[in-house]
């Protein structure tokens, strides 16, 4: 079941050019991010954030309706990508909300129970135990809501009884999502390293004592502004190809294992109704 569905993702954003709209979007965001962090520092880069998040859901649900409907109409991405921005979004608002009152209870009663000795390690390691299984089991939460037409605690609900249901599957369909941004990430590292490579070369000859005192900020010192620029540029494309293919491919496995059937390319959805004593024929 999950590699047939990564077959049908990668097809379509193979076949279809516009599912690359919400990878270059991704990778233009991100890219701008970086190149702002490392001008305007951190405060700017912070705030943006948000903003490209807020954005990128426009993608996200325009992308998951094209798969639904198995079109590929750029004009059809933006349409349905309003139309489905909210039943998006606010599902993760929700979410959020909820690991966030978690993560505040969880700190204090820390508090209240050790005292002034807190260990953050143990509350480390209590919050990513609540934060695993509630992510696995509402990750589904925006293609429910796109796929059914669901609202807010709807969709959830759905997510978290199709996640249930399915469990092994889901832990198979994470596990060739890791699989997919390691070898992107990998391939596109191999890239950055060769095209900074003279800039980088000085770390060859560092000794392990050198080599533990590397920092973020050494690096970037390193590669000078071109650095940061064909950075950026690695960015991008590395995300143009990993989050078309991702988002395809949640969308095609969660239509499979959900049972909700698509609707092909110039066939109509088929009407459901029925007809009468008299034989007339009432649509539902």
């Amino acid at each position: 079941m999950v590699l047939a569905e990564l077959q049908e993702a990668v097809r379509s954003v193979g076949q279809a050019p516009v599912y690359w709209v919400s990878g270059a979007a991704a990778g233009l965001l991100c890219a701008a991010l970086w190149i702002v962090y490392n001008i305007s520092g951190a405060f700017f880069a912070g705030r943006l954030v948000i903003l490209a998040a807020l954005v990128m859901v426009l993608f996200i649900a325009g992308t998951f309706a094209l798969v639904k409907k198995n079109s590929t109409d750029a004009g059809e991405l933006v349409r349905e990508g309003v139309q489905y921005y909210f039943r998006v979004l606010l599902p993760w608002l929700v979410i959020s909300a909820v690991l966030l009152l978690v993560f505040v209870v969880i700190t204090i009663v820390t508090v209240f129970t050790q005292g002034s000795t807190v260990d953050y390690e143990a509350m480390g390691i209590l919050a990513v135990i609540v934060m695993i299984p509630t992510l696995f089991l509402t990750f589904f939460c925006d293609t429910a809501a796109v796929f059914e037409d669901l609202r807010v605690f709807t969709s959830l609900r759905r997510s978290i009884g199709v996640a249930a249901a399915h469990a092994g599957a889901v832990f198979s369909f994470f596990v060739v999502c890791a699989a997919l941004v390691f070898a992107d990430f990998f391939i596109f590292a191999i890239i950055w390293e060769g095209l900074l490579y003279e800039k980088l070369a000085p770390l060859a000859q560092y000794n392990e004592t050198q080599f533990a005192s590397v920092t973020p900020q050494l690096l970037i010192t390193m590669i000078g502004p071109d650095g940061i620029w064909i950075t950026a540029a690695v960015i991008c494309l590395a995300l143009l190809f990993i989050v078309p293919l991702l988002l395809a491919y949640k969308a095609c496995f969660y239509r499979s294992i959900a049972g909700v059937a698509g609707v092909a390319p110039g066939v109509e959805k088929p009407l459901t109704g029925e007809y009468d004593s008299k034989g007339r024929w009432y649509k539902y």
